[in-house]
């Protein structure tokens, strides 16, 4: 089992789940996370710590889409190991529906 980035992290990108990380197996979009699936070790210590819910283990109904959006962009984005700060409107985020349809940015995040 693995866990994974759903949806719900788009334009919200706490990142209060990668600090926890025992194995840093976050990396970082312009606007979303994601876990690389074979980097996690199933602790399962990031699912709490998301404030957007958007974590979920592979077993969930409907999360190989999301493991296979994890995998596909773990593979081109930067590893993220520590906490930034979340954008400023990220709580209007939290609620969105269909964030990943009409609001997903493949790019990788820039780096600072």
């Amino acid at each position: 089992m693995t866990y994974c980035v759903t949806g719900a992290c788009i334009n919200c990108k706490y990142t209060d789940c990668v600090v926890v990380c025992p194995v840093d197996c976050f990396y970082e979009g312009e606007n979303m996370l994601v876990i690389k699936p074979e980097e996690c070790i199933d602790c399962g210590v990031c699912v709490s710590e998301c404030p957007a819910n958007a974590i979920i283990a592979d077993t969930e109904p409907g999360a190989e889409k999301w493991v296979e959006i994890n995998a596909q962009y773990a593979n081109q984005w930067p590893n993220i190991r520590k906490l930034k700060p979340a954008p400023a409107d990220a709580d209007e985020w939290l609620n969105v529906p269909n964030k990943f349809e009409d609001h997903f940015n493949p790019n990788p995040a820039k780096q600072s």
